[in-house]
């Protein structure tokens, strides 16, 4: 096992998977991918393979003219020849489709995320001159409706940590788990209620990141940033009483830096962190399904409600565009604007 930080880790990871699912494209798109390299992030890139893969797959088995030969042959020419209605018929087929046995579905953030793949694809050919039409400009993206935004209350933020330190509601063999467990859990979930930080972000934290001195942590965003987050004494008392535990546990080779360690004494998983926000969050609230996501938009949430800066919860989440921070907590002006009717009074009362 090596050294390497988490992220290196995890973008190596990606590096190797995202070059086995250019193996399944049309070769050209090796180059696609080199150039847009430096502005996205290595999960960006496989997800436009991967959409790119859907793509081509349903013109080789679908379209006539392009079941002639393997993908992997096909000409950039090729891209010239592909109408708008086509790509419209694309969009229509990705609603429901089987492949492989297996049947797919997607809605119209689905459907947008891959025409926005698309569009990438052809526009970064077009701007080099090497296809001469652009279709996919033709093509209207679908309207997307926007999505309750699902969050935590404060009464439910207070239950969802009492019952993880208790564990009062658990099975009897969540119980035995829980004894060995709950230090570390409470640690995570407050961490993530406190910070706002990414599930990835978190389990990606070494012992090293962390400033004692200024109530800090060091992480790496998901765009390559590194940046500094900070939280306050309730945050810092859990991580305390968690390192205590830590100190005594004796890590796998390898992880001796890694901050949460799983059960097997190695840096614990995304996987694990999502099904003990699942676990602890079912004990709350069965209406809401309590993801790590939702327990950052809980944070972002408390924070703007506290100070009404939607910069200020933009630069913590660490979002690129203000607008998309305004998108997610736009519900919460709604709310002030209802509360501001009832101290309105238009008849003097006796």
């Amino acid at each position: 096992m090596s050294d390497r930080a988490y992220y290196e880790d995890i973008n190596i990871k990606n590096e190797i998977k995202l070059r086995e699912l250019i193996n399944n494209l049309p070769r050209y798109s090796t180059q696609f991918f080199i150039g847009i390299e430096p502005t996205t992030s290595s999960r960006t890139r496989i997800a436009y393979a991967y959409d790119l893969g859907c793509f081509f797959d349903y013109l080789h088995e679908n379209v006539p003219r392009f079941m002639e030969c393997n993908i992997q042959d096909y000409p950039i020419s090729l891209l010239d020849d592909i109408t708008p209605l086509e790509i419209e018929a694309y969009l229509n087929y990705l609603k429901y489709y089987t492949k492989d046995g297996v049947t797919h579905t997607n809605d119209s953030r689905g459907i947008k995320r891959k025409l926005a793949a698309l569009r990438s694809f052809y526009r970064y050919f077009f701007k080099k001159d090497m296809i001469d039409k652009n279709p996919t400009v033709k093509v209207s993206m679908p309207k997307i409706h926007d999505k309750n935004i699902v969050r935590l209350d404060v009464d439910e933020v207070v239950q969802l940590l009492d019952e993880t330190e208790s564990g009062a509601k658990l099975t009897d063999r969540q119980k035995k788990y829980h004894e060995r467990t709950k230090v570390r859990d409470f640690a995570i979930l407050i961490l993530l209620l406190g910070t706002g930080i990414r599930v990835s972000e978190c389990v990606g934290l070494d012992i090293s990141d962390i400033d004692f001195k200024n109530n800090g942590i060091k992480i790496h965003r998901k765009g390559g940033t590194e940046v500094m987050v900070y939280f306050g004494d309730e945050v810092r008392e859990a991580i305390d009483a968690y390192l205590e535990e830590r100190r005594m546990i004796e890590p796998q080779e390898g992880y001796k830096d890694a901050l949460f360690l799983s059960m097997q004494n190695r840096r614990i998983s995304v996987r694990a962190v999502e099904n003990l926000v699942k676990k602890y969050s079912r004990l709350v609230t069965s209406v809401k399904n309590i993801t790590p996501h939702k327990l950052r938009s809980t944070y972002g949430t408390n924070l703007y409600r506290e100070t009404g800066d939607i910069y200020l919860v933009a630069d913590v989440l660490g979002h690129q565009d203000v607008n998309t921070t305004r998108r997610h907590y736009a519900a919460i002006d709604e709310d002030r604007r209802k509360m501001a009717a009832k101290f309105v009074h238009l008849r003097r009362e006796d």
